[in-house]
């Protein structure tokens, strides 16, 4: 019988241990993306999104519920996430098995898009995995649960994108599977600082794009 470990209680340093996942140097966006100019119609809602968890926030502590809803919802809706073959789940249970130990993570993702668009022999591709944390939490705090779903896509693919974020403050991750299965932080973007904000809507589209080359 495997020793069941939630995602949520694994360190950083677990994480690395547990996966042989191996941290790389800080990335850019560009060096994987190609980042679009909005259009006024974006920035416009954008700046809605922006002014709503503002209203929220200057109230007081917002949960991790509402954090998706001001913020993720409206964000992947403008995005194009929510456009087939682009297909949602939430709260998906997940299970990974630790090699080399008799052991067994496991956790509940908070949101994953995956492309449906694939050979009826093939798993769906994950897309881009998403941890929310409420408002008062760090999202340094969300990365080794985000990283642990996410590594769970490299049975499958050869790279995958994450985010973990609490509703100002958004840390992408990029995973990929070779010799050795890594990771990258991408540079640390503020919903509240304008040139933070567009970027982030920016690499939302361009993610979800990558659909495209899936197909």
């Amino acid at each position: 019988m495997p020793l069941i470990l939630e995602a949520s209680s694994l360190s950083l340093k677990d994480v690395h241990r547990l996966f042989k996942l191996e941290k790389l140097g800080n990335g850019s966006f560009t060096d994987f993306l190609s980042l679009e100019p909005l259009s006024e119609f974006e920035q416009h809602d954008l700046l809605r999104i922006r002014s709503d968890f503002d209203r929220y926030s200057s109230e007081g502590n917002i949960s991790e519920g509402l954090v998706k809803f001001l913020t993720i919802a409206p964000l992947m809706r403008l995005a194009g996430f929510y456009d087939v073959p682009i297909r949602l789940t939430m709260e998906d249970s997940v299970a990974i098995a630790v090699e080399d130990e008799d052991k067994r993570i496991t956790g509940r993702m908070d949101i994953l898009a995956l492309n449906t668009f694939q050979n009826d022999a093939l798993p769906p591709f994950w897309i881009l995995v998403i941890e929310t944390k409420n408002s008062a939490i760090e999202v340094g705090e969300g990365l080794p649960q985000l990283l642990s779903y996410a590594f769970k896509s490299l049975e499958q693919q050869s790279s995958v994108w994450g985010l973990v974020t609490n509703g100002l403050r958004y840390q992408f991750v990029y995973l990929t599977r070779e010799q050795q299965p890594t990771y990258q932080l991408m540079p640390l973007l503020n919903l509240n600082e304008s040139p933070d904000a567009i970027e982030l809507l920016q690499v939302l589209k361009s993610i979800c794009k990558l659909v495209n080359l899936q197909k």
